[in-house]
Protein backbone atom coordinates (compact mmCIF):
# COMPACT_ATOMS: atom_id res chain seq x y z
CA UNK A 1 0.00 0.00 0.00
CA UNK A 2 2.69 2.47 0.99
CA UNK A 3 6.09 2.31 -0.63
CA UNK A 4 8.92 2.83 1.85
CA UNK A 5 12.19 4.36 0.77
CA UNK A 6 14.82 1.66 0.39
CA UNK A 7 17.77 3.97 1.05
CA UNK A 8 20.08 5.42 0.43
CA UNK A 9 18.34 6.69 -2.69
CA UNK A 10 19.75 9.78 -4.40
CA UNK A 11 17.17 12.53 -4.22
CA UNK A 12 16.32 16.11 -5.20
CA UNK A 13 14.37 18.28 -2.73
CA UNK A 14 12.10 20.97 -4.22
CA UNK A 15 10.13 23.84 -2.65
CA UNK A 16 7.85 26.36 -4.35
CA UNK A 17 7.14 29.77 -2.82
CA UNK A 18 5.46 33.02 -3.73
CA UNK A 19 7.67 35.89 -4.88
CA UNK A 20 6.62 37.85 -1.80
CA UNK A 21 7.59 35.04 0.62
CA UNK A 22 10.63 35.08 2.88
CA UNK A 23 13.47 33.32 1.04
CA UNK A 24 15.36 32.59 4.27
CA UNK A 25 12.35 30.71 5.67
CA UNK A 26 11.96 28.87 2.36
CA UNK A 27 15.56 27.63 2.44
CA UNK A 28 15.21 26.65 6.11
CA UNK A 29 12.20 24.54 5.15
CA UNK A 30 14.25 22.94 2.37
CA UNK A 31 16.93 22.11 4.96
CA UNK A 32 14.24 20.51 7.10
CA UNK A 33 12.96 18.54 4.09
CA UNK A 34 16.52 17.29 3.56
CA UNK A 35 16.64 16.23 7.24
CA UNK A 36 13.34 14.38 6.79
CA UNK A 37 14.70 12.68 3.66
CA UNK A 38 17.87 11.63 5.53
CA UNK A 39 15.75 10.23 8.36
CA UNK A 40 13.82 8.18 5.78
CA UNK A 41 17.09 6.87 4.34
CA UNK A 42 17.55 9.05 1.24
CA UNK A 43 20.50 11.24 0.33
CA UNK A 44 19.59 14.71 -0.97
CA UNK A 45 22.00 15.58 -3.77
CA UNK A 46 20.39 18.88 -4.82
CA UNK A 47 17.93 21.39 -3.28
CA UNK A 48 15.83 23.58 -5.59
CA UNK A 49 13.64 26.56 -4.74
CA UNK A 50 11.36 28.19 -7.32
CA UNK A 51 9.37 31.40 -6.86
CA UNK A 52 5.98 31.34 -8.56
CA UNK A 53 2.83 33.44 -8.08
CA UNK A 54 1.03 30.10 -7.63
CA UNK A 55 2.14 26.47 -8.11
CA UNK A 56 1.70 25.08 -11.63
CA UNK A 57 -1.58 23.05 -11.49
CA UNK A 58 -0.07 20.40 -13.77
CA UNK A 59 3.41 19.89 -12.28
CA UNK A 60 3.73 22.29 -9.28
CA UNK A 61 6.89 23.76 -10.87
CA UNK A 62 7.29 25.60 -14.20
CA UNK A 63 8.04 23.90 -17.53
CA UNK A 64 11.63 25.21 -17.59
CA UNK A 65 12.24 23.92 -14.07
CA UNK A 66 10.85 20.49 -15.05
CA UNK A 67 13.44 20.36 -17.86
CA UNK A 68 16.19 21.45 -15.44
CA UNK A 69 15.20 18.70 -12.98
CA UNK A 70 15.08 16.16 -15.83
CA UNK A 71 18.67 17.02 -16.74
CA UNK A 72 19.78 16.77 -13.09
CA UNK A 73 18.15 13.34 -12.80
CA UNK A 74 20.20 12.15 -15.75
CA UNK A 75 23.47 13.79 -14.65
CA UNK A 76 23.29 12.82 -10.97
CA UNK A 77 21.54 9.42 -11.33
CA UNK A 78 18.62 10.61 -9.20
CA UNK A 79 16.01 8.04 -8.14
CA UNK A 80 13.65 10.20 -6.10
CA UNK A 81 12.22 13.76 -6.21
CA UNK A 82 10.61 15.15 -3.03
CA UNK A 83 8.39 18.24 -2.87
CA UNK A 84 8.02 20.29 0.32
CA UNK A 85 4.28 20.86 -0.21
CA UNK A 86 1.50 18.38 -0.75
CA UNK A 87 0.99 17.45 -4.39
CA UNK A 88 -2.32 16.62 -6.05
CA UNK A 89 -2.75 13.13 -7.56
CA UNK A 90 -2.60 14.59 -11.09
CA UNK A 91 0.60 16.52 -10.30
CA UNK A 92 2.26 13.31 -9.06
CA UNK A 93 1.10 11.45 -12.16
CA UNK A 94 2.29 14.19 -14.55
CA UNK A 95 5.66 14.51 -12.80
CA UNK A 96 6.23 10.75 -12.85
CA UNK A 97 5.40 10.69 -16.57
CA UNK A 98 7.81 13.58 -17.23
CA UNK A 99 10.69 12.67 -14.92
CA UNK A 100 10.49 8.82 -14.92
CA UNK A 101 11.45 8.60 -11.21
CA UNK A 102 9.54 8.19 -7.94
CA UNK A 103 7.79 11.38 -6.75
CA UNK A 104 6.97 12.03 -3.10
CA UNK A 105 5.57 15.02 -1.27
CA UNK A 106 6.20 16.08 2.32
CA UNK A 107 3.14 14.20 3.62
CA UNK A 108 4.07 10.87 2.04
CA UNK A 109 7.67 11.30 3.26
CA UNK A 110 6.51 11.89 6.85
CA UNK A 111 4.21 8.87 6.58
CA UNK A 112 7.19 6.81 5.38
CA UNK A 113 9.18 7.84 8.48
CA UNK A 114 6.25 7.22 10.82
CA UNK A 115 5.70 3.74 9.37
CA UNK A 116 9.35 2.85 10.07
CA UNK A 117 9.28 4.16 13.65
CA UNK A 118 5.92 2.73 14.77
CA UNK A 119 6.54 0.00 17.33
CA UNK A 120 3.39 -0.53 19.40
CA UNK A 121 0.02 -1.77 18.20
CA UNK A 122 -1.46 1.71 18.71
CA UNK A 123 1.24 3.58 16.75
CA UNK A 124 1.08 1.02 13.90
CA UNK A 125 -2.72 1.40 13.77
CA UNK A 126 -2.43 5.20 13.76
CA UNK A 127 0.11 5.15 10.92
CA UNK A 128 -1.96 2.66 8.90
CA UNK A 129 -5.04 4.87 9.28
CA UNK A 130 -3.11 7.96 8.16
CA UNK A 131 -1.71 6.04 5.16
CA UNK A 132 -5.18 4.95 4.00
CA UNK A 133 -6.51 8.50 4.47
CA UNK A 134 -3.62 9.79 2.34
CA UNK A 135 -4.17 7.06 -0.26
CA UNK A 136 -7.95 7.42 -0.71
CA UNK A 137 -7.99 10.63 -2.85
CA UNK A 138 -4.96 9.38 -4.81
CA UNK A 139 -6.47 6.08 -5.98
CA UNK A 140 -7.36 7.42 -9.42
CA UNK A 141 -3.75 7.69 -10.61
CA UNK A 142 -2.97 4.20 -9.30
CA UNK A 143 -5.88 2.68 -11.22
CA UNK A 144 -5.58 4.64 -14.49
CA UNK A 145 -4.47 1.47 -16.24
CA UNK A 146 -7.46 -0.46 -14.81
CA UNK A 147 -10.26 1.91 -15.70
CA UNK A 148 -12.17 -0.77 -17.59
CA UNK A 149 -15.74 -1.34 -16.35
CA UNK A 150 -16.50 -4.34 -14.17
CA UNK A 151 -19.83 -5.80 -13.13
CA UNK A 152 -21.50 -8.91 -11.85
CA UNK A 153 -21.15 -10.87 -8.61
CA UNK A 154 -19.46 -9.02 -5.76
CA UNK A 155 -20.10 -5.53 -7.10
CA UNK A 156 -23.03 -3.21 -6.54
CA UNK A 157 -24.12 -3.80 -10.12
CA UNK A 158 -23.07 -3.51 -13.75
CA UNK A 159 -20.98 -0.45 -14.51
CA UNK A 160 -19.04 -0.14 -11.25
CA UNK A 161 -15.34 0.45 -11.88
CA UNK A 162 -12.49 -1.24 -10.07
CA UNK A 163 -11.52 2.08 -8.52
CA UNK A 164 -14.97 2.41 -6.92
CA UNK A 165 -14.65 -1.09 -5.48
CA UNK A 166 -11.27 -0.23 -4.04
CA UNK A 167 -12.49 3.10 -2.71
CA UNK A 168 -15.26 1.36 -0.81
CA UNK A 169 -12.80 -1.23 0.55
CA UNK A 170 -10.48 1.53 1.78
CA UNK A 171 -13.35 3.46 3.37
CA UNK A 172 -14.35 0.27 5.21
CA UNK A 173 -10.73 -0.22 6.31
CA UNK A 174 -10.58 3.39 7.58
CA UNK A 175 -13.81 2.82 9.53
CA UNK A 176 -12.40 -0.36 11.14
CA UNK A 177 -9.09 1.33 12.03
CA UNK A 178 -10.93 4.27 13.61
CA UNK A 179 -13.00 1.83 15.68
CA UNK A 180 -9.85 0.00 16.74
CA UNK A 181 -8.23 3.29 17.83
CA UNK A 182 -11.39 4.22 19.71
CA UNK A 183 -11.16 0.92 21.64
CA UNK A 184 -7.49 1.61 22.43
CA UNK A 185 -8.46 5.12 23.54
CA UNK A 186 -11.11 3.73 25.92
CA UNK A 187 -8.54 1.32 27.40
CA UNK A 188 -6.08 4.20 27.81
CA UNK A 189 -8.75 6.28 29.55
CA UNK A 190 -9.41 3.41 31.99
CA UNK A 191 -5.68 3.19 32.73
CA UNK A 192 -5.50 6.96 33.22
CA UNK A 193 -8.36 6.86 35.74
CA UNK A 194 -6.26 4.53 37.89
CA UNK A 195 -3.42 7.08 37.85
CA UNK A 196 -5.57 10.13 38.56
CA UNK A 197 -4.28 10.51 42.14
CA UNK A 198 -0.93 11.84 40.91
CA UNK A 199 -0.21 15.18 39.19
CA UNK A 200 0.68 14.65 35.55
CA UNK A 201 3.30 16.39 33.42
CA UNK A 202 3.50 15.97 29.63
CA UNK A 203 6.62 16.67 27.56
CA UNK A 204 5.76 18.43 24.30
CA UNK A 205 7.91 20.17 21.72
CA UNK A 206 9.29 20.32 18.22
CA UNK A 207 10.72 17.04 17.02
CA UNK A 208 14.33 16.42 18.11
CA UNK A 209 14.18 19.11 20.84
CA UNK A 210 15.40 16.69 23.51
CA UNK A 211 12.16 15.58 25.20
CA UNK A 212 13.24 11.94 25.53
CA UNK A 213 16.64 12.95 26.94
CA UNK A 214 14.92 15.00 29.67
CA UNK A 215 12.52 12.11 30.34
CA UNK A 216 15.46 9.70 30.75
CA UNK A 217 17.39 12.10 32.94
CA UNK A 218 14.54 12.74 35.38
CA UNK A 219 12.90 9.31 35.58
CA UNK A 220 15.87 7.06 34.67
CA UNK A 221 13.63 5.65 31.95
CA UNK A 222 15.19 3.90 28.99
CA UNK A 223 13.43 5.88 26.24
CA UNK A 224 15.07 5.75 22.79
CA UNK A 225 17.17 8.84 22.12
CA UNK A 226 18.23 9.38 18.51
CA UNK A 227 19.35 12.41 16.56
CA UNK A 228 16.50 11.79 14.15
CA UNK A 229 13.10 13.29 13.54
CA UNK A 230 10.18 11.38 15.10
CA UNK A 231 12.35 8.98 17.10
CA UNK A 232 9.45 8.89 19.61
CA UNK A 233 6.03 7.87 18.28
CA UNK A 234 4.65 5.97 21.24
CA UNK A 235 3.75 7.72 24.46
CA UNK A 236 5.88 6.62 27.40
CA UNK A 237 4.62 7.29 30.93
CA UNK A 238 6.98 7.08 33.91
CA UNK A 239 6.69 8.05 37.56
CA UNK A 240 9.02 10.29 39.56
CA UNK A 241 9.16 10.98 43.28
CA UNK A 242 10.54 14.28 44.56
CA UNK A 243 12.78 14.29 47.63
CA UNK A 244 9.76 15.63 49.55
CA UNK A 245 8.00 12.35 48.79
CA UNK A 246 5.49 13.79 46.31
CA UNK A 247 4.95 11.55 43.31
CA UNK A 248 4.18 12.66 39.75
CA UNK A 249 3.73 11.02 36.35
CA UNK A 250 5.60 12.26 33.27
CA UNK A 251 4.68 11.37 29.69
CA UNK A 252 6.76 11.77 26.52
CA UNK A 253 4.86 12.48 23.30
CA UNK A 254 5.47 12.52 19.54
CA UNK A 255 7.37 15.60 18.34
CA UNK A 256 5.64 18.30 16.29
CA UNK A 257 6.88 19.67 12.98
CA UNK A 258 5.92 22.37 10.47
CA UNK A 259 3.24 21.37 7.98
CA UNK A 260 2.44 18.12 9.77
CA UNK A 261 -0.33 16.51 7.66
CA UNK A 262 -3.77 17.08 9.22
CA UNK A 263 -4.76 13.42 8.92
CA UNK A 264 -1.59 12.48 10.81
CA UNK A 265 -2.42 14.86 13.67
CA UNK A 266 -5.94 13.38 13.73
CA UNK A 267 -4.59 9.81 13.77
CA UNK A 268 -2.26 10.58 16.68
CA UNK A 269 -4.91 12.40 18.72
CA UNK A 270 -5.20 9.50 21.17
CA UNK A 271 -1.43 9.52 21.73
CA UNK A 272 -1.57 13.26 22.36
CA UNK A 273 -4.36 12.66 24.91
CA UNK A 274 -1.59 12.38 27.51
CA UNK A 275 -0.80 16.04 26.86
CA UNK A 276 -4.49 17.01 26.80
CA UNK A 277 -5.16 15.36 30.17
CA UNK A 278 -1.98 16.55 31.90
CA UNK A 279 -1.86 19.16 34.70
CA UNK A 280 1.31 20.84 33.45
CA UNK A 281 3.01 20.92 30.02
CA UNK A 282 6.80 20.79 29.75
CA UNK A 283 7.46 22.52 26.42
CA UNK A 284 11.01 21.58 25.38
CA UNK A 285 12.85 23.84 22.90
CA UNK A 286 16.25 23.32 21.28
CA UNK A 287 17.59 26.89 21.69
CA UNK A 288 20.75 26.00 19.77
CA UNK A 289 18.65 25.62 16.61
CA UNK A 290 18.63 28.74 14.40
CA UNK A 291 14.85 28.48 13.93
CA UNK A 292 13.92 27.84 17.56
CA UNK A 293 11.43 30.75 17.61
CA UNK A 294 9.54 29.24 14.66
CA UNK A 295 9.62 25.89 16.45
CA UNK A 296 8.02 27.46 19.53
CA UNK A 297 5.34 29.01 17.28
CA UNK A 298 4.67 25.66 15.52
CA UNK A 299 4.24 23.84 18.84
CA UNK A 300 1.96 26.58 20.17
CA UNK A 301 -0.19 26.34 17.01
CA UNK A 302 -0.50 22.56 17.50
CA UNK A 303 -1.42 23.07 21.17
CA UNK A 304 -4.09 25.51 19.97
CA UNK A 305 -5.47 22.78 17.67
CA UNK A 306 -5.63 20.47 20.68
CA UNK A 307 -7.29 23.29 22.69
CA UNK A 308 -4.62 23.16 25.41
CA UNK A 309 -2.56 26.27 24.61
CA UNK A 310 -3.73 27.93 27.86
CA UNK A 311 -2.60 25.00 30.04
CA UNK A 312 -0.03 25.69 32.78
CA UNK A 313 3.36 25.38 30.99
CA UNK A 314 7.06 25.42 31.80
CA UNK A 315 9.18 26.37 28.78
CA UNK A 316 12.40 24.32 28.92
CA UNK A 317 15.18 26.00 26.92
CA UNK A 318 17.29 22.92 26.21
CA UNK A 319 20.78 22.38 24.68
CA UNK A 320 22.34 25.54 26.17
CA UNK A 321 25.68 23.68 26.10
CA UNK A 322 25.61 24.05 22.30
CA UNK A 323 25.22 27.85 22.33
CA UNK A 324 28.26 29.75 21.10
CA UNK A 325 27.39 32.72 23.30
CA UNK A 326 26.11 31.56 26.72
CA UNK A 327 25.37 35.18 27.71
CA UNK A 328 22.13 34.94 25.67
CA UNK A 329 20.70 32.49 28.23
CA UNK A 330 19.80 35.28 30.68
CA UNK A 331 18.08 37.34 27.99
CA UNK A 332 16.16 34.24 26.82
CA UNK A 333 14.91 33.55 30.35
CA UNK A 334 13.83 37.20 30.61
CA UNK A 335 12.10 37.05 27.21
CA UNK A 336 10.20 33.91 28.20
CA UNK A 337 9.11 34.51 31.83
CA UNK A 338 8.01 30.98 32.80
CA UNK A 339 11.13 29.29 31.40
CA UNK A 340 14.28 27.59 32.56
CA UNK A 341 17.50 27.06 30.58
CA UNK A 342 18.97 23.56 30.82
CA UNK A 343 21.24 21.05 29.15
CA UNK A 344 19.81 17.54 29.32
CA UNK A 345 23.03 16.16 27.84
CA UNK A 346 25.24 17.67 30.55
CA UNK A 347 22.68 17.75 33.38
CA UNK A 348 22.84 21.54 33.72
CA UNK A 349 20.02 23.11 35.79
CA UNK A 350 18.00 19.88 36.00
CA UNK A 351 17.70 20.28 39.79
CA UNK A 352 16.29 23.80 39.21
CA UNK A 353 13.83 22.38 36.70
CA UNK A 354 12.66 19.81 39.26
CA UNK A 355 12.21 22.60 41.84
CA UNK A 356 10.10 24.54 39.34
CA UNK A 357 8.04 21.43 38.58
CA UNK A 358 7.44 20.73 42.27
CA UNK A 359 6.36 24.33 42.86
CA UNK A 360 3.68 23.83 40.18
CA UNK A 361 2.03 21.00 42.12
CA UNK A 362 2.34 22.44 45.64
CA UNK A 363 -1.26 23.68 45.42
CA UNK A 364 -2.61 20.72 43.46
Amino acid sequence: MHENIQGPERAIAIAVGKKSSNRTTAFEQLDELEYLANTAGAEVVEKIYQELDSPNPATAIGKGKVDEVKQLIEDEKIQLVIFDDELTPSQIKNLENELKVKIMDRSSLILDIFSKHAKTNEAKTQVELAQYQYLLPRLSRMWTHLSKQFGGVGTKGPGETQIETDRRAIRNKIKLLKEKLEDISVQRHEQQKKRVDFPRFALVGYTNAGKSSIMNLITKADVLVENKLFATLDTTVRSYRFESGKKILISDTVGFIRKLPAHLVASFRSTLAEAVDSDVLLHVVDVSHPQYREHIATVNETLEQLKIAQKDTILILNKIDLLEDVSVVKSLEMEYPNSIAVSAKRGINISKLLEKMESKISDK
